[in-house]
């Protein structure tokens, strides 16, 4: 018998793994590693949308809980898979300047938005106008992050690697059984793979395909995250993480040829300088038609829960989701309506 069960092991999946480690919560996890969303990802952190220069949703609040989580997980793991790097709006024209420094002079945009313009001294890019720096951004290395997480899992025989079958799981009023285990609840918290899931695939995930290609760039030397109608992202060895694309139609995980050009495209318009592609992947972001998080109880079985659809923002979001949803459990703090699936019951 253990407190919970958790199906999938994302972004949300770990870190609310970790919320349940940190308060001694017993657990089981299972997962088969089918949704590639949260690995694909390039990992960053960054509080204000650069297509407008606005604050994105809540990331006032969920910033700090974010930083804190990341950095309590890296010293727990004994590893370090966070970042410290500027993010660098390319600037297209004069115009963008002038409301670059409109939004921040916005109270709520002030600790974000340097208002010192950055020249751009790199032979390798295309940047006539410069660049405005944005604080308090970084990446982590996704992959890093679920490859130590798991290998803890495993040690501590806590991971099951294997398809969840929702035919064998058992209900009861006061437990859910799967497999001869027992637990209290059981969090579902599989990203796209919610469409499979017969208890919860009744919500409004829309689904978004993301694809990044990874170049090799040996005149480049850029260490900063540089955004213009793509993220760069420098990965170290002359290796950069270049995307995303968004594609709502495509429902899979391959990659095309069509993405990839698209992103050379925007690649080409950046970059003075050669490449080669090493690289290209694709995953299904869980995305929502209200662009909020999905989080709650089902409304028949009181012990099943989900966490989800934390969409492009996921890194932000996810600590602070999952305390959300723990607080909710444990102490029945209510949800925020935003976010409670209730808004579609």
């Amino acid at each position: 018998m253990v407190d919970y069960m958790v199906v999938g092991l994302g972004l949300a999946g770990t870190t609310f793994c970790d919320t349940l480690r940190r308060n001694n919560k017993t657990f089981v996890v299972f997962n088969d590693r089918s949704q590639t969303s949260s690995r694909v990802a390039g990992g960053l952190y960054n509080p204000v949308i650069l297509k407008r220069f606005t604050l994105s949703w809540r990331a006032d609040e969920q910033l700090p809980i974010a930083t804190d989580f990341y950095t309590k997980l890296e010293n727990f793991l004994k590893v370090r898979f966070d970042e410290k790097l500027n993010v660098l709006r390319k600037f297209a024209s004069i115009e963008e300047q002038n409301l670059w420094f409109e939004a921040a002079d916005k109270e709520k945009l002030k600790p974000y938005l340097d208002t010192t313009l950055v020249k751009n001294e790199n032979l390798g890019l295309k940047v006539p106008n410069g660049f405005g720096k944005v604080l308090e951004t970084g990446k982590l290395d996704m992959k890093f992050l679920f490859d130590s997480y798991e290998t803890w899992l495993q040690q501590e025989n806590l991971l099951y690697s294997e398809t969840f079958d929702y035919d064998q799981l058992l209900i009861d009023s006061s437990f859910i059984e799967y497999k001869n285990i027992k637990a209290t609840n059981i969090v579902f918290t599989e990203g796209y793979g919610l469409m499979q899931n017969p208890y919860f695939n009744y919500l409004p995930m829309q689904g978004s395909k993301g694809e990044y290609i990874v170049i090799k760039a040996k005149d480049l030397n850029e260490r900063n995250i540089i955004k213009s109608s793509i993220f760069l992202i420098p990965l170290g060895n002359d290796l950069y993480k270049v995307g995303a694309t968004y594609n709502r139609g495509q429902k899979d995980n391959k990659t095309t040829e069509e993405a990839k050009r698209e992103l050379m495209t925007k690649l080409d318009s950046l970059l003075d300088c050669t490449y080669e592609i090493v690289d290209h992947e694709a995953g299904m972001r869980p995305t929502v038609k209200d662009r909020r998080p999905l989080i709650g109880q089902h409304h028949e079985y009181h012990n099943l829960w989900v966490l989800n659809g934390f969409g492009s923002h996921g890194i932000t979001i996810a600590p602070w989701a999952a305390r959300s949803l723990y607080d909710r459990i444990e102490s029945n703090v209510s949800l925020l309506e935003e976010i409670n699936i209730a808004r579609f019951t």
